[in-house]
């Protein structure tokens, strides 16, 4: 089991995260591609993924695309700043994702950047 899969314990395959989101399959790779989801090949048969708790009920936390795009230019791979996010910190306390989930974006911004320096 790859890093990825041992920190995030609910996936959505790509076509669960098209129905939920009621738009196209064809919809979630552009959204994957352009940075607004993460998503990792996971399981037996290494289906792309997206962890379940970028979802609250039908949409995509609000924080979250800013979020990845700051991960991105501190040179984090998806999979990487999947971990990040899903990793706890006792400075936070807690998960990344979890503040996200609070509304404490700037903090996790700000030390999301700070990752690339």
């Amino acid at each position: 089991m790859s890093k990825v899969e041992n920190v995030v314990s609910e996936w959505l395959p790509l076509p669960d995260v098209a129905e939920k989101l009621n738009v196209s399959i064809t919809k979630v790779h552009a959204l994957v591609k352009d940075g607004s989801l993460l998503a990792a090949r996971v399981g037996e048969r290494s289906i792309r993924a997206v962890p379940a708790e970028f979802f609250i009920d039908d949409h995509v936390i609000e924080s979250l695309r800013g979020t990845i795009s700051v991960l991105h230019d501190a040179g984090f791979e998806d999979e990487e700043a999947i971990v990040w996010l899903f990793t706890d910190d006792e400075s936070l306390p807690g998960r990344p994702i979890d503040a996200l989930h609070a509304g404490r974006k700037t903090e996790i911004r700000r030390r999301a950047s700070a990752l690339g320096w």
